[in-house]
């Protein structure tokens, strides 16, 4: 694949270990108003944002396996659902290039929405038996709000952790030019 940066993969592939572990040995032991934080969605969202939709969908789909992996679920359902969440946030940077401060805000309540909603979509056709209660609705959206709150420090580690194996975006390299005094191509007479 031409372009593969070691140092990236490298970073990611450590980015997604460390937050699996993390998740699994002390933020999913820790309830907070009756729900659990899941941090797995928000860092697949935050390497979409960072790193365009490849890397965010096989981001995704490794961080889902590996947590599939060692939580002993049923394998795949986590990667399915994470590369999906990972694709579209890559596509959003593609296609929007979102530079706002409230961007990973909104992404992170996105990706923990779709995640819960295409995890028990995809439990309900494989046929798990789970009690569906009001209670369920209620844990669901206390992670939605929990991870909302988190949303902005998982994207900041991240993109503090990866920043350095980043390449230059020249979309933000021309824009950039422009507002530190360089003179804009209509001024040039």
């Amino acid at each position: 694949m031409p372009g593969l940066n070691p140092q990236l993969l490298a970073r990611l592939v450590g980015l997604g270990v460390g937050g699996v572990i993390v998740q699994t040995a002390a933020v999913s032991q820790v309830p907070v108003a009756g729900a659990n934080a899941d941090l797995t969605p928000l860092l697949v969202m935050a390497v979409g944002l960072l790193c365009g939709s490849l890397a965010g969908g096989c981001f995704g789909f490794g961080v889902g396996l590996f947590a599939d992996d060692v939580s002993l679920q049923t394998l795949g359902i986590s990667s399915l659902v994470l590369l999906a969440v990972g694709y579209a946030a890559g596509r959003l940077r593609e296609a929007r290039d979102p530079e706002g401060t409230l961007v990973p805000l909104a992404a992170g309540a996105a990706a923990t929405l779709i995640f819960a909603l295409g995890f028990a979509l995809v439990h309900f056709l494989l046929g798990v038996d789970a009690p569906v209660s009001w209670a369920l609705v209620r844990q669901t959206l206390a992670t939605l709000v929990i991870n909302t709150l988190l949303a902005l420090p998982v994207y900041a580690l991240a993109r503090r952790w990866l920043q350095p194996s980043l390449p230059d975006d020249p979309r933000r390299r021309r824009r950039r030019a422009y507002t530190t005094g360089g003179l804009s191509p209509l001024s040039r007479s």
